[in-house]
């Protein structure tokens, strides 16, 4: 059953791991997230990669119908990473400072599959700059076989000794399965903390704040 949605959602950024073993859990999830995002009539934007989970996301997604969009490196794709021919649409990107900019600019929330350290670094980052009204993106953790509680535990841990306030657990949606995560997600209430709601990243000369000039609309030709 699809929740009602009580925020603007249309742009997907799928991230996952690398090197997953073809474990039959994680295979399984990645492919179970592709009708969940397709009969939301969501856009899924992932990152290129032959080996990826979030490929096989991409494939599942793409035959049913969703616009699909890859974001690689270009580094990546001179070693023949991507799929031949890509899913979907490819924007090549020159950096990784470019790519954390691509992700914010074409996505309205992110699905963390289970991942390396490549994904936890895209997770801490984000969750970082939510906490610190950088950004208004929607962060999800699928947790598939738990993956991800060893890093719920270390949170709870930080909150426990002060390092950071339980509001902070509000910034992400856990769940253990697809259709579960998006329900959340869709039916999810933002709760801003107001100590770090009237922080002004603006650095441009005339006071505007840069995050105004993100794109949320997401436009693939297939």
């Amino acid at each position: 059953m699809v929740a009602t949605s009580s925020i603007q959602l249309k742009n997907i950024r799928v991230l996952s791991g690398f090197r997953y073993r073809k474990y039959k859990e994680f295979v399984q999830a990645a492919i179970d997230l592709s009708p969940a995002i397709a009969e939301r009539q969501l856009y899924l934007v992932y990152e290129g990669g032959d080996r990826r989970l979030s490929k096989l996301v991409s494939e599942a997604t793409f035959i049913r119908g969703s616009q699909v969009l890859c974001i690689i490196a270009k580094a990546l794709n001179s070693l023949g990473c991507l799929p031949n021919p890509p899913i979907g649409e490819e924007l090549v990107i020159s950096d990784m400072q470019e790519r954390i900019s691509e992700m914010l600019n074409h996505a309205d929330a992110f699905i963390f599959l289970p991942g390396d350290l490549a994904t936890l670094e895209v997770l801490i980052t984000f969750t970082s700059w939510a906490h610190l009204n950088i950004h208004k993106k929607f962060i999800n953790l699928l947790n598939v076989n738990n993956f991800y509680d060893g890093l719920i535990t270390f949170l709870n841990h930080t909150i426990k000794n002060y390092f950071i306030p339980p509001l902070a657990k509000k910034l992400f949606i856990c769940a253990l399965t697809a259709n579960e995560l998006l329900d959340l997600l869709q039916a999810y209430k933002p709760e801003p903390n107001p100590m770090t709601l009237a922080l002004d990243w603006a650095t441009d000369d005339d006071g505007s704040n840069p995050r105004k000039n993100c794109k949320l609309e997401l436009t693939l030709r297939l």
